[in-house]
């Protein structure tokens, strides 16, 4: 157990099984592992060098800083930056020898500039980042010149298997798809991408010349369901420790707010673990935690630096005792889909959302 008042354990093995398990749906295309906002929370240079090692053969970020961190840890596979640069960071770029993206005439002169490999992307249904149809010609013929090497759009709704949107990812493909008809011949080099996790997990006609895969890559399951029924393995464990037991009366409150009363004499814990750490406020009366291999409910409002759990009247937990927030303990298992659920939200947001100051530890 570590010292730390809060760890997030990240298994590498199971990020190479991962990346092994993407990069076999993906069959011969390439797989970019996506190691963006530190890795999803993992720990971006250990997970790009676990991916590379299971299969990924490229890498994708969000900014030139993430690019700077993992080449400053010793990364030298092919990069690309996903997100909107200003101007200044095409330079930046080139020194870092990373490939960036654009979807403007401005940012082709820019790149054109500054000698850099280029991806063009199309917003074919996400209407975020990316060339619009009324756009791509002028998009094509300001990066006629530069130096284009992928070509890629984004999926919207590739995570619904069913419901009202399922169906929107395949006319998504269909527009990609026309429009590599018309313009794939100007840039005979430029692999073409689409699929997320989802997609390529779900999707084969979806799989180009590459897929970028990111959640799928740390185990969660991009459709919110069990990982294991996509042959993932959850790579994260988020653990703290008893810091203090306390014994409760029946009506006696907790937390901030006094929304938990004890409903009968009981045994409390504070764990060390708040919403500074990224474990959020709401689930304050909606989680449970495991300890001593089984779930116990986490109670009252959760503090900056503190939780509260109900341990019940029969405990016979320890200080320093061992408290599993996300993760396996004995034969129980809260998985971060689970996590999202209490939340109602994706486990993107579950994991991103681990602070900085949870210590991060690597096995595997």
């Amino acid at each position: 157990m570590s010292e730390a008042r809060a760890s997030a354990l990240v298994n590498l093995g199971a990020i190479r099984h991962n990346a092994t398990r993407l990069a076999r749906a993906a069959g011969r295309a390439e797989l970019i592992a996506v190691v963006k906002a530190n890795g999803y929370g993992h720990g971006a240079a250990q997970v790009a060098e676990a991916a590379l090692a299971g299969g990924a053969t490229r890498l994708a970020v969000a900014t030139t800083v993430e690019a700077q961190t993992l080449r400053d840890a010793g990364v030298s596979a092919t990069i690309q930056v996903m997100g909107p640069l200003h101007v200044a960071e095409f330079s930046q770029a080139r020194q870092l020898g990373v490939e960036v993206t654009i979807w403007t005439p401005e940012a082709a002169a820019a790149a054109i500039a500054a000698n850099l490999a280029v991806h063009l992307k199309f917003d074919t249904g996400m209407g975020r980042l990316g060339a619009q149809r009324g756009q791509v010609d002028a998009l094509v013929a300001a990066a006629t010149r530069a130096n284009v090497v992928g070509l890629m759009t984004h999926f919207a709704t590739a995570d619904e298997r069913h419901g009202p949107n399922a169906g929107f990812m395949n006319e998504q493909l269909v527009r990609f798809r026309a429009l590599l008809g018309e313009i794939r011949s100007r840039f005979p080099g430029a692999i073409a991408h689409a699929a997320n996790s989802a997609a390529t997990l779900r999707s084969p006609e979806a799989i180009f010349d590459a897929v970028r895969c990111g959640i799928a890559l740390y185990g969660c399951s991009p459709f919110g369901t069990d990982p294991e029924d996509d042959d993932l393995r959850p790579a994260l464990t988020l653990r703290s420790w008893v810091a203090s037991l306390k014994n409760i009366a029946s009506q006696e409150s907790v937390g901030y707010g006094r929304v938990y009363r004890a409903m009968r004499g009981t045994t409390t814990a504070s764990v060390p673990v708040g919403y500074a750490d990224g474990y959020p406020r709401r689930l304050g009366n909606r989680a449970e935690v495991l300890v001593g291999g089984r779930r116990v409910p986490v109670v009252g409002n959760i503090s900056m630096d503190q939780l509260t759990i109900d341990l019940g009247p029969e405990s016979n937990a320890a200080i320093g005792d061992e408290v599993v927030l996300i993760g396996t303990q004995g034969d129980e298992r809260i998985g971060v889909e689970e996590v999202a659920g209490w939340l109602d939200t994706i486990s993107y947001e579950v994991i991103c959302a681990i602070g900085a100051r949870v210590v991060r530890e690597w096995t595997g």
